[in-house]
């Protein structure tokens, strides 16, 4: 008795012609899996989360309630840092693009983009002062001068290190989107 809900290779029916989530272009979607680095930072901060409500639980049964709630507030700032943290990234839809970073969100409509291309610089290594020589995919767009181009990716970033062939597929699908989008 064959299990087809368990392979690929059973026949397609017309009723399951149901549009998947990946297929809705108006949905804000991050075209690549979040690095190691980013979610070994998140889930230590989230650790770190752990044993401050703890300590926030201990400080309130011990009578102290206004102490817990300071420490409360903490934890609840920690688990925000972290959520954000894994949001960070470049985001892409039918509308636009968007650039996530820690405090700040840019976005930019596919109007403005002239182009978006990877290049061969010096970019910042996790995100550091420190540089080193990797590629970088950057944004130009159509009202500033190119000299001004942004960068949205980067081989030296808690997403791509030591992850070229994910950098170059991240790269490859925002490049896509872009030149479906901008003709539009």
């Amino acid at each position: 008795m064959p299990l087809p809900f368990l392979t690929a290779d059973r026949a397609f029916e017309p009723a399951d012609d149901v549009p998947l989530p990946f297929e809705d272009r108006e949905r804000w979607r991050r075209p690549y899996r979040p690095g190691p680095w980013r979610v070994a930072v998140a889930a230590l901060a989230l650790l770190l989360a752990s044993y401050v409500l703890l300590a926030a639980v201990v400080i309130a049964l011990t009578g102290s309630v206004s102490e817990a709630g300071v420490i409360l507030g903490i934890s609840v700032l920690v688990i925000a840092s972290a959520l954000r943290l894994l949001r960070m990234g470049v985001w892409v839809s039918s509308r636009g693009l968007r650039q996530v970073r820690f405090l700040v969100t840019r976005t930019v409509p596919w109007g403005r983009v002239a182009a978006v291309r990877t290049a061969q610089q010096p970019v910042r290594w996790l995100g550091l002062p420190r540089t080193v020589q990797g590629e970088a995919l950057t944004l130009v767009r159509r009202d500033r001068p190119t000299e001004e181009a942004a960068i949205l990716l980067t081989t030296h970033g808690a997403d791509f290190l030591g992850r070229t062939e994910a950098f170059d597929r991240a790269a490859d699908a925002v490049e896509a989107w872009a030149s479906e989008n901008r003709l539009v």
